[in-house]
């Protein structure tokens, strides 16, 4: 009999060990409490403006914004926008929305990033069958180079129909944000201390195209890199300076061992959070 219950009891334990399907990724909200994608969007019918940070190359991140702004686009007007498409390229990415460009001109004239394919054109198309506006957020690599390089002062050098790719100067910038202070320390010695200011003005000028093309009534949903919007800061932080009466959610990726239960450093980030598998397969 004893002999019988110790085999019963390894087969159960064989049994949960080993059956249990693994886990890609788990929802949380900011306190670090399990939520379910339905609870996700329907709080996210609230807001105004949606951020959305993401790994790059992490297919979980895709596939989460194509599933926000497929559901939010179903149900009410949105408006799109990017980090991964800079300003001065709107008037060709706007061409091929609407179809008068074709995608080998969309291809040639517009500036995209190597992963195009494999992370974003689901996204395009998707603005493109709805007939969605689709905004070029980010500052042109240039403009932000040369703040890298020289400061914000370096911008008084290009002429005014540059600046109208960029935010309006100057630009508020506190470095005393953690965020900014982060990436000072981080590459102290190691890079211009002006990288806080180029990260800054990409920040400053997604912010600027955001509340340029909002519509109230609208969704604006915003992909960025996480360290854009982060801790509610970067991108926020210049979105609630100017306009601190919208109602703002934010959507963050971070990736764990276990998926089960969120780390206390990943808690707070931002509303809700992705917390992948580290395991995922990355898209390059």
């Amino acid at each position: 009999m004893k002999k019988t219950l110790i085999i019963l009891i390894a087969i159960l334990t064989y049994s949960l060990t080993y059956s249990q399907v693994p886990q890609a990724f788990k929802l949380f909200s900011s306190n670090g409490k399990a939520v379910s994608m339905k609870k996700m969007l329907k709080d996210l019918e609230d807001a105004d403006i949606i951020l959305i940070g993401e790994y790059h190359n992490n297919p979980i991140s895709h596939w989460i914004e194509y599933e926000v702004s497929n559901y939010l686009a179903s149900k009410y007007d949105v408006i799109l926008g990017a980090e991964m498409f800079e300003a001065d390229n709107q008037e060709n990415f706007t061409k091929y929305l609407k179809n008068e460009i074709d995608k080998e001109a969309f291809d040639t004239l517009v500036r995209l990033w190597p992963n195009y394919e494999t992370d974003y054109s689901q996204i395009v198309l998707l603005a493109k069958r709805k007939k969605i506006d689709f905004i070029a957020t980010n500052i042109p690599r240039r403009y932000a180079s040369m703040v890298h390089k020289g400061g914000f002062e370096a911008l008084n050098s290009i002429s005014e129909d540059e600046k109208q790719w960029i935010a309006p100067l100057p630009i508020e910038f506190d470095p005393e944000l953690p965020g900014y202070k982060k990436i000072g320390s981080m590459m102290m010695g190691h890079s211009s201390p002006n990288l806080p200011k180029a990260q800054a003005i990409k920040d400053a000028t997604m912010a600027y195209f955001i509340l340029q093309n909002y519509k109230p009534g609208y969704k604006f949903i915003h992909y960025n890199g996480c360290y854009h919007s982060d801790n509610y800061e970067a991108i926020l932080w210049y979105l609630k300076r100017k306009q601190p009466e919208l109602n703002y959610k934010t959507i963050t990726t971070v990736t764990q061992k276990d998926v089960n239960k969120l780390y206390d450093d990943n808690k707070g980030k931002a509303d809700f959070i992705i917390c992948v598998d580290s395991n995922m397969t990355n898209s390059y």
